[in-house]
């Protein structure tokens, strides 16, 4: 499996940013897609992660993005998108998805690049 994510850029204070992550190879080898960030002196955080194998594309968020990210899936693009509201100079950080085997996203498989998100005024 190849993960291509994207999206990234510079959004103010309270704007809102959609990344992609574009999924490529037999979706039997995997069944979740996680999204994770890192800022600069700072431990990898995973964001949250949805099942791709599940007809419920049922998700799971990090309290610090509860509310304010969503994770959804278009299984007919291979796409799982990452939207991000609300968001706070905290939230800056590369971002990566991450291809798992399994649909909670505990066992991860494949890592995409990442995608820069700045939040600045």
């Amino acid at each position: 499996v190849q993960l291509q994510a994207s999206g990234g850029g510079l959004v103010h204070p309270g704007g809102s940013l959609r990344l992609s992550c574009v999924h490529s190879g037999p979706t039997l080898d995997f069944n979740g897609i996680a999204w994770f960030r890192q800022a600069p002196g700072k431990e990898r955080e995973r964001v949250g992660c949805i099942a791709i194998s599940s007809s419920d594309g049922r998700t799971s968020y990090a309290d610090s993005v509860k509310g304010r990210f969503t994770i959804s899936r278009d299984n007919a693009k291979n796409t799982v998108y990452l939207q991000m509201n609300s968001l706070k100079p905290d939230d800056m950080a590369v971002y990566y998805c991450a291809a798992a085997i399994d649909s909670q996203c505990r066992v991860l498989k494949r890592w995409g690049q990442g995608t820069l998100v700045t939040v600045s005024s």
